[in-house]
């Protein structure tokens, strides 16, 4: 199996375009056009786990976070970066990331930390804007059904949960072909008006040039009348962090003491509770400070992230429990998530999740 595709399978899912403008997702190192015997999952590519993936005979690793983030503009090897891509090169070891964009997917990072946590309700806590557009054309009746089911097929029409989502009306077209053109109805020279459906569709952003090449191949005219109209409106299926409910409410304490064991960390640093029960979580996998006051806006009892500074604590301000768990222990499932990913569309290829902990935190 080529490289390419399986890079392409993964960007479909979880466009490059979702991911936040400091990052580096994608493809890292390697051709595309490799034929790729295995591949090893991890969440920090790292000398070590390119030494494992030469041991288990994998020449692709995906990792959650990209080895290279910021400007490289040398490569001797005088740090872990660069030893770890050139170390990549030479055994001929793709590397992929994975990253923000992930996190961003409706299924992704987050909802597998939601999923742990046994949540209910699960909803994207902060909808990412400006990733719709809509797409309106006019067709010939006759011709709308089959259009219509072509663009579809094209990714047109999803919104949350549905899909074939979209809204037509019939109308009069009027046009006068020139000489030179060469309609499919009408004559040149004559004015001509034509029972049209005015068809209208909400696209995702990574999915608009599909849709338009669908539409002005599919199409019966010569000229394609469309318009296309970005969408202020958020999308609920993209974005940051997520929010959901326990079955049951649990004591503060019972609730983190539940997190601790799920999460396997050596310690959760936290705000004053607030003696009462905890209900409604919001979380963010990694550093997700930038969301509390969502999360409050929500109305959430707690919010779960890492990477927390000594002063943003201070932002709770007795409204909610921050609880940051540590980046590592909150992205450590990341891994099983890729995997069942690649799984489930390549049945046959072999995939191996990392058995380094690459946390580069201990707890004494």
């Amino acid at each position: 199996m080529k490289l390419v595709e399986i890079t392409a399978y993964l960007e479909a899912l979880v466009p490059l375009s979702w991911q936040e403008s400091y990052d580096n997702c994608g493809l890292l190192v390697g051709d595309k056009n490799t034929e790729v015997t295995a591949a090893l999952i991890c969440l920090d590519c790292t000398e070590e786990i390119v030494d494992e993936a030469i041991a288990k005979g994998c020449n692709l690793i995906i990792a959650h976070h990209p080895i290279i983030f910021s400007g490289l503009k040398k490569i001797t090897g005088a740090d872990y970066v660069q030893r770890t891509i050139i170390k990549a090169i030479q055994h001929s070891i793709a590397i992929y990331a994975i990253h923000t964009n992930l996190d961003h997917y409706q299924k992704g990072v987050n909802f597998e930390i939601g999923n742990r946590l046994g949540l209910n309700n699960l909803k994207i806590l902060a909808p990412k804007k400006e990733q719709l557009f809509k797409v309106v054309t006019f067709v010939p009746k006759e011709n709308y059904s089959h259009l219509n089911k072509a663009l579809f097929d094209a990714g047109a029409g999803e919104l949350g949960n549905y899909s074939a989502c979209h809204f037509r009306s019939e109308g009069i077209g009027s046009f006068e072909p020139n000489a030179a053109a060469q309609p499919v109805i009408g004559t040149p020279g004559v004015y001509e008006e034509v029972e049209e459906m005015r068809v209208e569709y909400l696209v995702q952003s990574h999915r608009v040039g599909n849709v338009i090449q669908t539409l002005l191949a599919t199409h019966p005219y010569e000229e394609v009348a469309y318009d296309l109209i970005p969408i202020a409106n958020t999308d609920p299926t993209i974005g940051a962090g997520m929010i959901g409910e326990l079955t049951q409410p649990m004591e503060e304490k019972d609730f983190l003491n539940f997190v601790k064991n799920t999460f396997q960390t050596g310690c959760i640093r936290h705000t004053n509770f607030l003696n009462k029960p905890i209900k409604r979580v919001a979380f963010c996998g990694g550093a997700g400070g930038f969301l509390l006051n969502e999360a409050k806006k929500q109305q959430a009892d707690i919010f779960i992230t890492a990477d927390y500074k000594y002063h943003e604590f201070f932002d709770a301000e007795n409204q909610i429990v921050i609880a940051d768990i540590g980046h590592f222990e909150s992205e450590q499932f990341t891994t099983n998530l890729i995997a069942d990913i690649l799984k489930k569309k390549f049945t046959t290829f072999a995939v191996h999740l990392t058995g380094i902990n690459t946390n580069p935190i201990n707890y004494f």
